[in-house]
């Protein structure tokens, strides 16, 4: 007798927790050249490579073209910034960034998608149309569910440090999104604060093997020295080491200035969205005492009415002639709220070695004293 049973179906293998991001060092050359080009204007561009072990390997990367919109106002101006940082979920991108993987394809580049770049200037990035652009990533069934958001700062990184940072959305997020609500219910119901919005993996530059051996086999020619004293006293060299005077400069340094600007800005911006807040809940208590007040006068027409023996009215009817008040999204307010954190952060990393410059000054006035 033939044995019916069938057998049971394999279990997949559980994903691994992504532990970092490995951009190639082409491909940080690449996002820079491409945000330099257009300073301060935003750019974005699509990211390409594989996932190893938990570590997304960026090995390719190419740029998205401007989305054109109408302009929108009367004098026809229209912000790049904003047409920019839409191309990554726009219809009329969809067809270039299919063609533009089919020709990678064809020369055997690699053609996953693994997420998409953007750059930014001094750390405004936190804003509602890259949540929307990495939830388009993270929540599409044709791309790659484990994608990253790569930020490039091109202001800060002129200071002479590469900045690179990698974010995803939280699971928290990512449910709110799915809900399409920002209310304080939701926020409660996922446990969801400012700073659980962003998951920032670490990122690595890499080379490959080739590139390193080539940096090895680079050798400037030696400096030709001069062979007798005479003509040393002629020579024009300069002399080995220059006195670099830049590094005692106690001027405020202009990042700062600005970083404060912007702080300042969002600060103003959160207190607008807290009086939004507080109107609304004005609104909806005067809105209550209202249908209170309204049940209260039915209950008491109903008695009236039981003690003549006539038919009780209904009293749900408050529900058709007033109407509550609908709670704004709170979105903003947690984006508002974790961009204030980030130019905190800038902040207290610009005024450390201004602080440490004035801690020497002042303990060198004190000793001449």
């Amino acid at each position: 007798m033939a044995n019916n049973k069938t057998a049971p179906p394999a279990l997949e293998a559980p994903l691994v927790p992504l532990k970092g991001v490995r951009v190639d060092a082409l491909v940080a050359l690449k996002i820079i050249k491409h945000a330099s080009g257009a300073f301060p204007s935003i750019v974005t561009g699509q990211l390409l490579g594989m996932e190893v072990e938990g570590v997304i390997e960026i090995t390719h990367s190419f740029p998205f073209p401007a989305v054109e919109q109408t302009p929108t106002n009367d004098f026809g101006d229209n912000n790049a910034s904003n047409t920019a940082i839409l191309a990554p979920r726009s219809k009329s991108n969809a067809w270039y960034q299919s063609e533009m993987m089919k020709c990678l394809r064809e020369i055997n580049v690699d053609s996953n998608v693994m997420g998409w770049y953007q750059s930014t200037n001094l750390g405004n990035f936190v804003t509602k149309e890259l949540v929307e652009n990495q939830y388009y990533y993270q929540s599409s069934t044709q791309l790659n569910e484990r994608t990253v958001a790569l930020v490039y700062d091109a202001a800060r990184s002129t200071q002479g440090a590469l900045s690179i940072r990698s974010f995803r959305l939280t699971p928290q997020l990512m449910n709110a999104m799915k809900d399409g609500k920002f209310t304080t219910e939701s926020l409660q119901k996922y446990s969801l604060t400012y700073k659980e919005l962003f998951q920032e993996l670490p990122v690595t530059i890499h080379n490959s093997h080739l590139v390193n051996s080539l940096l090895h086999q680079l050798s400037s020619s030696p400096s030709t020295l001069p062979s007798f004293t005479s003509s040393l006293r002629q020579s024009t060299l300069p002399p080995p080491l220059f006195p670099n005077y830049d590094s005692l400069d106690l001027s405020i340094d202009p990042f700062l200035e600005k970083n404060c600007d912007l702080l300042l800005d969002s600060i103003e911006t959160h207190y607008t969205e807290l009086n939004n807040a507080q109107y609304y809940q004005r609104q909806l208590a005067r809105e209550h005492a209202k249908i209170t007040a309204w049940q209260q006068k039915r209950k008491a027409e109903n008695i009236s009415r039981a003690a003549l023996k006539q038919p009780p009215l209904p009293e749900d009817e408050w529900q058709k002639l007033f109407k509550l008040p609908q709670e704004p999204s709170r979105l903003e307010a947690l984006l508002n709220s974790r961009q204030i954190e980030q130019y905190a952060k800038q902040v207290d990393g610009f005024t450390a070695a201004v602080t440490a410059k004035m801690f020497a000054v002042n303990g060198g006035l004190a000793k001449i004293e």
